[in-house]
């Protein structure tokens, strides 16, 4: 394996991280804006008023995002597993 093979396999896994990574963190981010603009306009300043919100809405976004997060690891995991050099797979 080159260096620059080396390279894209790392730059490939970080860039699958991300684009497995941003549903959830989006819908956290989204989901906790909006509760922490309810509770300044209501000056209710409660810890489990933006915890318990939060959780339930990743828990949905997991859900509905899953079959495309598991289509887009599958298909990371064939493609890097295609790329193994020959020497590797011979096991």
């Amino acid at each position: 394996m080159t260096p620059n093979e080396a390279i894209d396999l790392v730059r490939d896994a970080i860039l699958m991280s991300l684009i497995v990574g941003a549903p959830l963190l989006l819908v956290g981010m989204l989901v906790g804006l909006a509760i922490g603009l309810i509770q300044a306009l209501t000056q209710i300043q409660d810890q489990t008023v933006s915890t318990v919100p939060k959780l339930v809405a990743m828990t949905l976004a997991i859900i509905v995002c899953l079959p495309w997060l598991t289509d887009r690891m599958l298909d990371y995991s064939r493609n890097v597993l295609r790329e193994l050099p020959p020497h590797l797979t011979s096991r």
